[in-house]
């Protein structure tokens, strides 16, 4: 049976690497992972971490409207405890 395991993350770079990981060292399928805001705006997270600093000099300001939520389906229950650990190492919660 398939099931959704879902975590929120305080930065875009926290979420971009947890999905990384589950991809390039889990072989998870990037079809079945989602990547969306928490809310109804566009957002960089809930805090500002790594390109989304801008370019030196700019005065550029990231949109900080909420963190970053990553939902992963999986078909297999055996994935389950990969997708938590990779969480867990990125600060999902």
């Amino acid at each position: 049976m398939s099931k959704t395991l879902t975590a929120n993350f305080e930065t875009r770079r926290d979420a971009e690497m947890t999905v990384e990981r589950l991809v390039q060292e889990q072989g998870l399928d990037r079809a079945a992972i989602n990547i969306t805001a928490e809310g109804a705006e566009n957002s960089a997270g809930g805090d500002v971490a790594g390109g989304d600093r801008g370019a030196p000099g700019s005065d550029a300001e990231p949109a900080l409207n909420g963190e970053i939520t990553v939902s992963v389906r999986l078909d297999d229950d055996a994935d389950a405890e990969a997708v938590e650990a990779a969480f867990a190492e990125y600060g999902g919660a």
